[in-house]
């Protein structure tokens, strides 16, 4: 299967716009995935410590992002919303060079927990670790998805 769009199924031999209701149906479940990712992160905090909960926590900042991109553009290709992700995480992880978030992060919790503080070269590569991961997530489920 190709990496292009995944756009909703149109009957066949029929043009026009696409189904309606699987771009919302997509919406949910990318809100759902959200959910679920935000739980599993706090939940590895909660079992786990050190470098499991960090860089875990890395792929997981990743993996969320990607959710919110889906969500706000269901149709972009799965290459190109994991792509979007990875680039949104290491703008977040290299703007960290500059002291700003650091800054921020000292006045607000919810500045820390998006932003973080600061930098740390192996987060780089967990937060490709994420991006993979909902790459190929988001790869298994255009295949498994029927043609109508």
């Amino acid at each position: 299967m190709s990496d292009r769009a995944v756009r909703p199924a149109r009957p066949a031999g029929k043009s026009g716009p696409a189904e309606p209701g699987t771009t919302g149906r997509l919406r949910l479940i990318a809100a759902v995935a959200a959910v679920v990712t935000v739980g599993a992160g706090l939940g590895l905090r909660a079992v786990a410590a050190g470098d499991v909960a960090k860089y875990g926590g890395d792929a997981l900042y990743t993996l969320l992002i990607l959710t919110l991109v889906v969500l706000a553009a269901p149709r972009m290709a799965p290459a190109q919303a994991a792509g979007t992700a990875l680039a949104v995480s290491w703008a977040v992880e290299l703007i960290q060079l500059t002291g700003l978030p650091a800054e921020l992060s000292a006045r607000s919790t919810a500045a820390r927990l998006v932003l973080g503080s600061t930098f740390n070269a192996p987060d780089l590569f967990w937060y490709a670790v994420g991006a993979t991961a909902g790459w190929l997530v988001l790869r298994a489920s255009a295949r498994r998805r029927p043609a109508r």
